[in-house]
Parts: C-alpha cells; sequence; structure tokens
C-alpha cells in the first residue's frame, strides 16, 4: 500500500508547478485568492486533458445526436467518462486565438456536461474569469496549464496521485488564506490505519460495498478505501458516499469521484447536521475526520427538533455541549450504519471525558457503550495533524462485534508508534509509517493484553476492558438539618436533608452501592444516607490513567550534580563575557 512518506517527486513537483501559476497573478490577485483560480483551473484541466483522446469521437457523436431530446447516454458513451465536452475548443486551440481568449474559453466551459457546471458552479468561477480578462491574465494562465508541465492526463498522472496533487493545493490555498488546513486534509498515513482497521475481518465475495464519507473534504478518505479493498479483492464493487459542505472542497471531490469513473450523485454538497442528504441510508463501512471542536450553533435548531424525534431521529441519545458538536458525528454515523457495519471516526480528547453522569456527552457515551457498539478506541501520538499538535483518537464502532469481543472494549495507546519526519508539515512533525501502521494493526487484530513493538522505541500497547470498567452511578449523598440544640430536623418522620452538606460520590459500576457507601461514606458520616431517586448512570474513558507508568523520580543528588554543572558553565561563559570586555 502507498504511504504519505512515499509520495513520489513527481506528485510533489507537478503541484509545485501548478501552484507557481500563482506568479502570473500576483498583483491583480492578492495571496490568499490565488486558490480561486488555480483549484477550478486543476479541475478544468484534469477534465480536459481526460477527455482529449476522445475528443473528436465526442464531437461527431454530438453532431449526428444533437437534435435528439436526450443525448447524455450517447456522449458519455463516446467520452469514456460520465461526463464530456462538445466545445470544438482545447487548449491548444485556444491559445492559437489569443484575440478571443475570453470568448473561446466560455464557448469550451459551456460545452461541458451539467455534472461539470454543478461542479464548477461551486466556484463561482463566473466572477473569476472577469476578473482574469479584466488584469490580462486569463491567456497566460491557460498557457501555463496548457504546458507540457500542467498535463494532468490519467495516463500520466493516477487517480490517487492526481488525489495527493488536490490535497496539497487545497493545503496550500488554506494556509494563504489563514484558513486552518486541517479542516480539509487528512494525512495517508493515518487514513490508511483507518482503511486497514474498517478492512479487517472483512469477507469479500464480489459483493458491492457502501462506504461513506460524512465530511468528506476533498474525498481522499473514500479513495483510499476504494484502493484498499481493490488490493485485497479486484471483484468486489465499492461504492461511496459523501457529504461536505465547503463548496470548493466539495467541488474537488465531485469531480474526482466523477474522473475515477464513480456516482457523482453519490458526492452531495450540505451541512451534514442540518441538511442530511442521505437519510435512511445505511452504510457498510463509515470513514470519517469530522471537525474538532467547532461549535454548532447554526445547526442548533435543525439538531434540537431532530433530537425530539427520540430513536426515530439522529440525535436522541443526547447533545453535546454546544461549543462542541464532534459527537453529534459520531451518533450521525451510527445511525447510518448498517446492522453488519462499522466505522472509524477521528476524535479529540473531549467525548472521552467530558460532561458529568446525565449530561449530553456522557449519555451518548452510555448510549454507545450499552449498546455493546464501541469496538476499540486508538490513541494517536501528538502532532499528528497539519492544524493541531493534540493528541487524536481513532473511535472504531462495530455494529455486529465478533463474538469474542463481545462485552469488550479495547484501548491502544499508539502514542509512541511514530516516526519523527525529516521536515514538518505546519503542526505535522511525526508519520505513522507502514512499520508503525502494522504495529497497531496487529494488535487490534490480536485483541489481548500486551505490548507490540521495542518499549524502548516504537511501539503501542493493547488492553482489553469490559464495557461496565467505563460506566459508573454518580450517587447523591444526602445529611440532615439540625437545629441550634444540635437535633436532627424531621418532616413527616423522616430527616430534612441539608442541601449545604449534599454531597455526591461517583462509584463505579462493577461495585456494590451499598458496600461502598458503608466502606467510603459512613465512617465519616454517621448520618448520612442516598437520595437514590437522584442516582444517575454515567461513562467516561479516562485513557491516560488506564496506561500511566510511574516512573521513579530522579534522585536529589544527581538533581544536584546537574545544577552545580549547569552553575559552572554559567560562570565559564560570564567570565568570558567579561574578559572580552575588559
Amino acid at each position: 500500500m502507498n504511504d504519505i512518506t512515499n509520495v513520489g517527486l513527481n506528485i510533489a513537483e507537478k503541484s509545485t508547478v501548478i501552484w507557481n501559476v500563482a506568479d502570473i497573478l500576483r498583483g491583480p490577485f492578492k495571496p490568499h485568492e490565488y486558490g480561486l483560480v488555480i483549484l477550478p483551473m486543476t479541475i478544468i484541466k484534469r477534465f480536459h486533458d481526460c477527455l482529449l483522446p476522445t475528443h473528436d469521437k465526442v464531437i461527431e457523436t454530438y453532431e449526428k445526436c444533437k437534435h435528439l431530446e436526450v443525448v447524455d447516454g450517447f456522449l458519455t458513451r463516446a467520452s469514456g467518462y460520465q461526463f464530456y465536452n462538445t466545445s470544438k475548443f482545447t487548449f491548444e486551440k485556444m491559445l492559437a486565438d489569443p484575440e478571443n481568449i475570453e470568448s473561446n474559453f466560455k464557448d469550451y466551459l459551456a460545452g461541458f456536461s451539467s455534472n461539470v457546471q454543478d461542479v464548477l458552479a461551486k466556484f463561482e468561477f463566473d466572477n473569476i474569469i472577469k476578473r482574469m480578462v479584466e488584469s490580462n491574465t486569463l491567456y497566460l494562465t491557460v498557457k501555463e496549464f496548457a504546458s507540457s508541465k500542467g498535463y494532468l492526463g490519467p495516463d500520466k498522472i493516477s487517480a490517487v496521485d492526481c488525489g495527493y496533487i488536490f490535497e496539497d493545493l487545497v493545503r496550500r490555498f488554506s494556509e494563504s488564506y489563514g484558513e486552518e488546513a486541517g479542516a480539509h486534509f487528512t494525512s495517508r498515513d493515518i487514513i490508511y490505519l483507518m482503511t486497514d482497521i474498517l478492512v479487517s475481518g472483512m469477507n469479500f465475495n464480489g459483493d458491492n460495498i457502501t462506504v461513506y464519507d460524512m465530511t468528506m473534504g476533498t474525498s481522499q478518505m473514500l479513495s483510499c478505501m476504494e484502493e484498499r479493498i481493490h488490493q485485497i479483492d479486484k471483484e468486489t464493487t465499492v461504492t461511496c458516499f459523501g457529504q461536505e459542505n465547503n463548496p470548493s472542497t466539495f467541488a474537488i471531490a465531485k469531480a474526482d469521484m466523477m474522473i475515477r469513473g464513480g456516482l457523482p450523485d453519490n458526492m452531495r454538497f450540505g451541512d451534514t447536521l442540518s441538511d442530511d442528504k442521505f437519510k435512511d441510508y445505511k452504510f457498510d463501512r463509515i470513514i470519517s475526520n469530522p471537525p474538532f471542536g467547532i461549535d454548532w450553533k447554526k445547526e442548533q435548531k435543525a439538531v434540537e427538533a431532530e433530537a425530539k424525534l427520540g430513536e426515530n431521529g439522529r440525535f436522541g441519545a443526547g447533545l453535546p455541549k454546544i461549543s462542541d458538536g464532534q459527537q453529534l458525528f459520531v451518533l450521525n454515523g451510527i445511525s447510518k450504519l448498517a446492522d453488519d457495519g462499522k466505522m472509524a471516526i477521528i476524535q479529540n480528547g473531549s467525548p472521552l471525558f467530558s460532561g458529568d453522569a446525565g449530561s449530553g456527552p456522557s449519555n451518548i457515551r452510555k448510549y454507545i457503550i450499552e449498546n455493546d457498539w464501541l469496538e476499540t478506541i486508538i490513541q494517536l501520538s501528538t502532532d499528528q495533524f497539519m492544524n493541531t499538535g493534540i493528541s487524536t483518537y481513532i473511535w472504531v464502532i462495530n455494529k455486529n462485534k465478533p463474538s469474542f469481543r463481545s462485552g469488550k472494549v479495547q484501548l491502544i495507546d499508539a502514542s509512541h508508534c511514530f516516526e519523527p519526519r525529516r521536515k514538518s508539515i505546519g503542526t505535522k512533525r511525526n508519520d505513522i509509517t507502514e512499520m508503525c501502521r502494522q504495529l497497531i494493526v496487529n494488535a487490534y487484530n490480536e485483541f489481548e493484553n500486551g505490548v507490540y513493538g521495542d518499549k524502548k522505541s516504537v511501539y503501542c500497547q493493547s488492553k482489553i476492558f469490559d464495557n461496565e470498567e467505563f460506566g459508573y452511578r454518580k450517587i447523591t449523598v444526602e445529611r440532615p438539618q439540625r437545629d441550634e440544640n444540635g437535633e436532627i430536623i424531621l418532616k413527616k418522620g423522616k430527616p430534612v436533608a441539608d442541601a449545604a452538606l449534599r454531597d455526591t460520590e461517583n462509584v463505579p459500576l462493577k461495585e456494590d452501592v451499598e458496600e461502598y457507601f458503608k466502606r467510603e461514606v459512613l465512617p465519616y458520616a454517621p448520618d448520612a444516607w442516598i437520595d437514590n431517586s437522584k442516582t444517575k448512570i454515567g461513562y467516561e474513558i479516562p485513557m491516560t490513567r488506564y496506561f500511566y507508568e510511574y516512573k521513579k523520580p530522579e534522585k536529589s543528588e544527581e538533581i544536584l550534580k546537574r545544577i552545580i554543572a549547569l552553575e559552572n558553565e554559567i560562570n565559564e561563559s560570564l567570565r568570558g563575557i567579561l574578559t572580552i570586555s575588559d
């Protein structure tokens, strides 16, 4: 399988060559606007170079059938793709007539089939063309893309390689625009780990497998899943579905799907939380990296309305804090998993423990764990993403766990399973190499308590727990009110609770509440009692606590030696400075 560390230099070079069109745009366009030209032009050129070998055949077919009411079928068969272009122009022909570059270029764009028109509309490219004409940069831009360096035909650039190019261009655009590049970009090393987890245990019988990404960006997670499945079984049909609410990345995703021969109508535009485009759909596999720590204020009305539907909606299990919508995406994914489906979704640390018993976040964890859907959580190292250095986690949700995993959750600490990059990309300083990925996948597949790799260098650690390990009862401990004489105040023969003395205790689900109360509370407050009507069930997953390893403090003598050595070094430096000044 490909690895991010093995991306060919030609791909990086091709991306750089394309981005160098910015030299032409400098002045009329500001740096953060370069992508508004470069991204759609790259897609147009990719379409152009794919269609070029069948261009004459499409024109000939169009002349024969243009009088018919429905012509799409004839033209897609002639082009060999699910899109076509009926314009007589090519990039080469446009360059031969520089005086009419604007009208000819518009004629060329108008010749595209409607599904391509939909892609270009997301870029609002008409306004960009107008600015290029006014600044005399349209002809120069077309010329640059028409050069041998700008060639993007499938005979030279595969679909996977083109995906890399799109990813890199989006990253550059995001950085120049000041956007969080990671909002659109998940590096391939992480994606390939997720795909290997998702294909583990799958039965391939040449069947159709459906794959869904609810926040697809440029759709590279989907293309990697398709690639991985076909590496295992070429006869299996993979049908991809995705939703995205960023216009430019959606356009790239739909264009990429058309070029790869998939179903472009399965790529849908809209906000996943408030405008679900796949209502009542069920998928075999779900792979996604939703945004971290993003509020859901603009989706609040729609989300809360759906939550009131209970089991008939996606969000009946509970709602997270308005400032962090990650768990809403988890619930969305669960609602769309087939009965034997599996999902890998990236989260930050907050879904592990945020929220007390009875809160929305805790109730969501309760819903997942008590249904026995949580299969594995994999902690990755810090500095794995371009836009954040925080620890991240892959949650693996399985609607149909194998029997040996039933009632169990596997936690894998892979925070030490990485290789440092020679050159960082933003805050991404670490890679999950093929060797690292294999260690993690082996730990996942073997489902045992143990260490994989060398604890002195690169390794991961697996631990298995019962579902109940993560649950607790939050009990309310009451103490009686007393009068000025210290006597307990009664009402209807029962002590009146003193709110000022009220306290709570978290009792593990595995422990008997009464025994806990007798051991931990009554020795210190003999007059206390439990108000069982206030008891709530909560769940949290304290990864750090489970993998904490005590490190013996350094001896005071050794610390003193280091301090003395440091003082001597400082004194020597000061003496040198004073000698020079004298």
